[in-house]
């Protein structure tokens, strides 16, 4: 894994729309709701919240299986809340994880959930200390 990762994002029209990569993966946009921008693409708190929640799901579902579980399906919802004065970083983020499993316990998800934000999951550690994450977890049979 390298020590260095590397961004890039070009201005792509006269407001704030850039376009964002990451080696020679897709292109995706950021934008700012009008009248700043036009919206046609995510805000950096959206992209920051799509970071979280892919993080920790891949943490997740990867402690999971060294357990020997089986998952049908994850999916984990980030949800934040803006603080009201600039800088308008978020203040709290809810993150709601919805696992599809057979033989997954609630032990197991808090065990999991538990070791993603303290030891795994780098952009959680990133976020430790700067805004409360709360976290939720339902586990369907099947």
């Amino acid at each position: 894994m390298p020590e260095q990762l590397e961004a890039a994002v070009t201005l792509i029209n006269n407001k704030i729309q850039f376009s964002g990569v990451v080696r020679d993966n897709p292109a995706i946009t950021f934008d700012y709701h009008p009248p700043i921008g036009d919206g046609k693409g995510f805000t950096g708190l959206e992209v920051l919240l799509l970071s979280l929640a892919g993080c920790s799901a891949s943490t997740v579902v990867y402690l999971l299986g060294t357990m020997k579980k089986n998952i049908a399906g994850l999916q984990v919802q980030a949800e934040g809340v803006r603080r009201e004065t600039h800088p308008t970083s978020l203040k709290t983020i809810t993150l709601r994880f919805i696992l599809h499993s057979a033989d997954v316990k609630d032990a197991d998800m808090q065990k999991v959930i538990r070791l993603a934000e303290e030891t795994y999951c780098p952009v959680w550690a990133m976020l430790k200390g700067n805004v409360d994450v709360i976290t939720q977890y339902k586990i369907e049979k099947g």
